[in-house]
């Protein structure tokens, strides 16, 4: 039997009011979390707007920083042309003898030329990291000693008059974004770098920058890089990730997003493969060579079997199968104190000889099998850059950052041809039928001459010619093509005119510009063709390496892997492998092939 209670539901039940409680607590605490998630976004997209307003500042100081690079260059040219005009000492210019110099009573040295200005900003900086619109450095590493200020590097050839000697980061950011995004330039030390630090360039006094050792920066991963898929806040002000239409800048693309098909992701190396063009190549890394410095030259002899590698005081030479080192080619009459860099190596047709270019502006031509030099040449007055050898097996050429290119004969152990231009010389390179030499220079221009009699056959520049100087030329197989790399950040390829009578009196033919390669994201440092004449690679201060179709001017595939500016590339004249060597200490040699 049941009693009815009037009271029962009158008053609270304490179960109830403590539930009552609890859920007026946690309103309170979903509210106060609301609103702090709504301040947070509210943060990022400010951030977001200010981030967008710092790279838009960077970008209008580099404008203002090139018209005034401008001005300057004009002027320069103007007092040039008064100074010609009063009778003075004219620039050097032409075709034959050596360079004219300025002696005491002549006209001064001319300003923003000479070895001073080359390779003087190439490494400053993590390449590509730091132009306007891409993303900032990586996070700042642990560094040994007191912080340094940065100031702003110009690139090479864009310097006012050379000041006092001066070092550069040749690694990356290691002390913050420099404004212009070309790196630091703190003092100078006379000391050897300690342990831990890595590639740094060295500027002597009046000499061109040095790499030394320093702390090389981990390769840029898309997959945490703001660049890939730029956030774009939403109406709320949250980041919403874009995938754009990038066209050859495969940087921009968001490496997590893309299709398997359209990567290849690796342990410490990954390709991008261009979503714009059916894919029909693959790669592969062989062999990771290591060195005890700056890799600045890669170049595989002509059976392809062997490449040699140029770094401090050493060229090497490796088996291309198993990756092991079959030499070392070291001067040891030379003095052992400081750095000497070799710049250029090159085998000869035969694969008996490697010759060396260094700073010491001497080349030196070795016998691989007793490890002696064959012979040395001697007469360049700057460091020598770039080396090749004609197919006939005994002529070489160099060129140098004293405004020449000479063509030596190993036979009679002899300079043979001098040709002297206006503005250092960073690339040579002969035409597969040995009748022309082409060369590359500051001066934004590309030269080609006649190697037998030193006329002058081209000259490829104008509207659309290269806007920076030119630090790679590579003829095509075919001999009739050229393309060319440059601190524009583009690959042109060139379509040489037929010499009409070779004469000297008709000037330099029109060459004419038929490809241009844009996509890579900072100065590109080499370029070359596969032997069968169907890619263009090049190599660049972003890291990357590109295959470009040629026909086309579509980029096939982007591969980042090195830690460092890309300083050169070079295919296996057997075809299907190539080599890289870089500021990150490494040389790799990768395969291609069709898939």
């Amino acid at each position: 039997m049941s009693m009815y209670n009037p009271h029962r539901g009158l008053g609270p039940n304490p179960g109830s009011a403590r539930l009552n409680e609890l859920l007026d607590g946690i309103r309170a605490e979903f509210e106060s979390q609301a609103r702090a998630s709504g301040e947070y976004e509210h943060n990022i997209a400010n951030q977001i707007q200010e981030m967008q307003m710092v790279r838009e500042k960077v970008y209008a100081m580099e404008q203002t920083h090139l018209a005034l690079k401008q001005k300057y260059d004009e002027e320069i040219q103007r007092l040039h042309r008064e100074l010609e005009a009063r009778g003075g000492a004219p620039r050097p210019a032409g075709i034959g003898g050596p360079p004219q110099h300025a002696g005491p009573s002549q006209a001064p040295p001319s300003i923003g030329h000479g070895p001073s200005n080359l390779f003087g900003g190439i490494m400053a900086g993590q390449g590509g990291q730091g132009a306007p619109g891409l993303a900032p450095p990586p996070p700042q590493q642990e560094q040994q000693g007191p912080p340094q200020h940065q100031m702003p590097q110009p690139p090479p050839g864009l310097q006012g008059p050379p000041g006092p000697p001066q070092q550069a980061p040749f690694g990356g950011y290691p002390q913050g974004p420099a404004p212009n995004g070309y790196g630091a330039q703190p003092p100078q030390s006379t000391a050897s770098p300690g342990p831990g630090k890595g590639p740094r360039l060295n500027r002597g006094p009046g000499g061109p920058a040095t790499p030394q050792l320093n702390q090389p920066i981990p390769y840029p991963d898309p997959r945490a890089s703001p660049q890939v898929g730029h956030p774009v806040p939403d109406h709320r002000g949250a980041p919403q990730y874009t995938q754009n239409n990038v066209g050859n800048a495969l940087a921009e693309l968001d490496l997590e997003r893309l299709p398997a098909h359209q990567k290849k992701v690796e342990q410490d190396w990954f390709a991008i493969f261009n979503p714009g063009v059916p894919r029909v190549l693959d790669v592969d890394l062989i062999h990771t060579l290591q060195h005890e410095s700056v890799v600045c030259c890669v170049r595989f002899s002509h059976d392809g079997k062997y490449v040699a590698t140029g770094c401090n005081r050493s060229a090497q030479i490796f088996d291309v199968v198993t990756g092991n080192k079959i030499c070392v080619l070291q001067d040891e009459s030379v003095d052992q104190v400081g750095d000497l860099y070799i710049r250029s190596v090159c085998f000869s047709p035969d694969g008996r000889y490697l010759a060396t270019g260094a700073e010491d502006k001497i080349i030196r031509v070795w016998d691989i099998q007793t490890r002696k030099i064959r012979c040395n040449f001697a007469g360049h007055e700057q460091d020598i850059y770039s080396l090749d050898f004609a197919r006939d097996g005994r002529t070489i050429a160099s060129g140098s950052g004293d405004r020449t290119v000479r063509l030596w004969d190993i036979e009679a152990s002899q300079n043979i041809l001098t040709l002297s231009i206006e503005d250092g010389v960073t690339t040579v390179a002969i035409s597969p039928d040995t009748k022309y030499v082409a060369a590359g220079s500051l001066d934004k221009s590309v030269r080609v001459w006649d190697a037998a009699t030193g006329y002058l056959v081209e000259r490829l520049e104008g509207p659309d010619g290269h806007k920076d100087s030119v630090y790679s030329v590579a003829f095509a197989p075919n001999g009739k093509d050229l393309v060319s790399g440059s601190l524009d950040k583009t690959i042109k390829m060139w379509e040489l005119v037929a010499p009409r009578g070779g004469l000297p009196n008709t000037g330099p033919k029109g060459g004419r510009c038929i490809k241009t390669f844009e996509g890579h994201k900072d100065f590109v440092l080499s370029v070359a063709l596969t032997p069968d004449g169907n890619w263009v690679l090049s190599g660049s201060k972003d890291r990357g390496v590109q295959f470009w179709d040629p026909r086309t001017g579509n980029t096939q595939l982007m591969l980042q892997g090195h830690k460092n500016s890309v300083i050169s590339v070079a295919p296996s004249p057997s075809g299907g492998s190539f080599a890289t060597g870089s500021g990150d200490m490494r040389a790799r040699i990768w395969s291609y092939k069709n898939i």
